[in-house]
């Protein structure tokens, strides 16, 4: 039988998060425990960051660096047979300019685990990316059909589109798989929330406006364009850390039925103006927003609108209510001020 058929929740599952110190990582970890798991292995890069800080309220039995990883499968032994496995690691700089590293470590990587989850008969949950849907010209649906038609307007949105190609063209996300594999890959949209401290220059606005403001008393947005968009105007969907968590772990079980690809987002645009003014009611300060010129590489490769299509993971059964950008930004404005992570709180 397929470990595939019927996954319980139940702590003896074997599990295995890649990029499990990460934002989306951190927080699926995070919502594994709440619902009982937690015989996980994590795997991620911590070098010098404080990124290891992500883990400290985790519960899991064991942590690998990226590079031991394929070492630990093949030699593991039983200890390295995972029922579920959750690749969410990856680098994630849309302003990554090396194609060749972000080919090897973001396509290359997560093919190879592609090839353990068929040898193992696995379910593998993978982060595909909302940035491969490009300047949004064919819409924003998570329909496999159109999906090798899209193109994406950085290199990291073409190395998530690989590996979406790479399982398409060989129909790996079919119901008859090899061994009885079976493939999911989520495309995340604008996702913030607690837990993204080590991500730099790719920390979201949300904690941005937070940084901007408690050190200046203002938030500076990028200025428009497009005659269309007013300065602030250009919109996104954002979607809270949390319920993205929720959302992924929907697929080990209620979810188990599903395959292929999968849009994660609010299915709503928001402005910028927007995020920022929510962020100075969390505050319960009163809005300055400065509008500054945007950086001449950023201008080609700017998406001036988003909003993902939710209509396909609502017919899969996933229905809870999502916390609407105000909510989400006063709730994360909690974690702000006590320098928390994920479990602190909770």
């Amino acid at each position: 039988m397929s470990v595939n058929s019927s996954l319980p929740y139940k702590s003896s599952v074997p599990i295995l998060v890649t990029g499990g110190a990460g934002l989306i990582g951190s927080a699926v970890v995070w919502r594994l425990n709440q619902l009982g798991y937690e015989n996980i292995s994590v795997v991620d890069h911590l070098g010098e960051s404080d990124k290891w800080r992500n883990l400290s309220a985790l519960r899991f039995v064991n942590y690998l660096e990226k590079d031991q990883l394929f070492d630990f499968l093949e030699r593991g032994g039983p200890k390295a047979k995972f029922d579920l496995i959750f690749h969410l690691g990856a680098c994630s700089s849309t302003t990554e300019a090396d194609a060749s590293y972000l080919a090897k470590n973001n396509f290359d990587y997560s093919r190879r685990l592609a090839e353990y989850a068929i040898r193992q008969g696995s379910r593998m949950v993978y982060a595909s990316s909302a940035a491969t849907y490009g300047d949004g010209a064919l819409g924003f649906d998570d329909d496999e059909a159109q999906a090798l038609q899209l193109r994406p307007l950085n290199m990291y949105g073409y190395s998530k589109q690989l590996m979406d190609q790479y399982l398409l063209q060989r129909g790996l996300f079919g119901e008859k798989n090899p061994g009885g594999a079976s493939f999911v890959g989520l495309k995340y949209s604008n996702v913030f929330g607690p837990n993204e401290y080590h991500k730099a220059h790719m920390r979201s606005m949300v904690l941005r406006a937070y940084e901007q403001i408690m050190s200046e008393g203002k938030v500076r947005l990028f200025k428009s364009y497009k005659a269309e968009y007013e300065h602030g105007m250009q919109l996104r969907d954002f979607l809270y850390v949390k319920d993205a968590a929720d959302m992924s772990c929907f697929f080990i079980a209620e979810g188990r039925h599903c395959r292929g690809l999968y849009n994660i987002g609010y299915g709503e645009p928001r402005s910028w103006l927007e995020l920022a003014k929510a962020m100075f009611a969390a505050l319960d300060k009163e809005s300055n927003i400065e509008f500054i010129d945007m950086p001449e590489e950023l201008k080609e490769k700017y998406q001036y609108y988003t909003c993902l299509n939710m209509d396909k993971l609502r017919k899969a059964g996933y229905h809870k209510p999502l916390s609407s950008l105000e909510l989400a930004v006063k709730d994360y404005a909690r974690y702000l001020q006590k320098k928390a992570h994920l479990g602190d709180l909770e």
